[in-house]
């Protein structure tokens, strides 16, 4: 059973208090996804899902944030029965086979959905979906009020993707240069340029998608880049986490070591909090 039957109190301010203290410099994916998560699970009957897009690019902590969430609301967390999750290149490899992959799509979660109301759905690497493919989905996440004899409503829908990183990161870096700090960074800047890369690219699995001109995404949610203070402080929950020594000394030389962006100023790190694991192992 889903854990949501516990008092979505608790669950929320569990989850409240995992998003400050283990994600790392995201200030606005912590008040964009707990604002979705209060107002979705306060409500016993809601008109439709619950639908959020994740962007930024790579070890921002779009997984990191879609699993915590997925643990707090299904006792067993990814490994739950209730939670499916797909990603494009396992579960839909095969450009010509994009007809068959439309049937078993809607048929997986409308069978799914028919089990068990209370699911959800992780879309991974959205960017390399194949365009058309995720339309098969939409009377799922309407506020249609009845989808093939099931009731739907109280499902939850999460896409990940790269696309819009780049964008982000532009924008993030000009703000930077206009003596905007990352921290009052609003979703008002940076929804346009996400827009334009992610739902306006043929590239994109939401090229032209119904999913976009009929509003069905709740809550787009931009991960912003991480600034070399955050990736120490990635280094220390890692260091943490294999019962290492946090010693200063190789928390800064595990952070300096890895590439930073622009070329001049060196100011966010290229591959987010990716690959502080396996760097860890070099200095030990």
């Amino acid at each position: 059973q889903p854990a949501v039957s516990k008092s979505w109190f608790h669950f929320v301010s569990g989850l409240e208090f995992d998003l400050a203290t283990s994600l790392v410099g995201q200030p606005l994916v912590r008040q964009q996804v707990m604002k979705g998560v209060r107002e979705f699970l306060e409500n016993p009957n809601p008109v439709k899902p619950l639908v959020m897009s994740f962007h930024g690019s790579t070890g921002t902590g779009k997984t990191y944030v879609s699993s915590m969430l997925i643990r707090y609301l299904f006792q067993s967390g990814l490994q739950s029965p209730y939670v499916h999750h797909f990603s494009p290149i396992v579960h839909f490899p095969h450009a010509e086979q994009i007809e068959q992959y439309k049937e078993s799509l809607k048929r997986w979660i409308q069978g799914n959905l028919t089990n068990c109301g209370r699911s959800a759905f992780l879309f991974d690497e959205m960017d390399k979906m194949h365009p058309g493919l995720i339309d098969v989905i939409i009377p799922f996440l309407g506020p249609s009020w009845v989808v093939y004899g099931t009731n739907y409503r109280k499902a939850i829908f999460i896409f990940i993707s790269n696309a819009g990183g780049e964008q982000i990161n532009n924008v993030t870096l000009a703000l930077w240069r206009a003596r905007k700090d990352r921290e009052e960074i609003s979703l008002q800047d940076l929804e346009p340029a996400i827009s334009k890369a992610v739902f306006e690219n043929p590239q994109s699995g939401f090229w032209k998608s119904g999913i976009i001109n009929e509003h069905l995404i709740d809550f787009v949610v931009p991960f912003l880049p991480l600034k070399h203070h955050h990736v120490k402080q990635c280094v220390v929950s890692e260091l943490v986490q294999q019962g290492l020594e946090v010693r200063p000394g190789v928390v800064q030389e595990v952070a300096d070591s890895i590439p930073y962006f622009p070329e001049e100023e060196k100011l966010f790190s290229s591959t987010g909090c990716k690959t502080v694991a396996s760097r860890i192992s070099f200095f030990f």
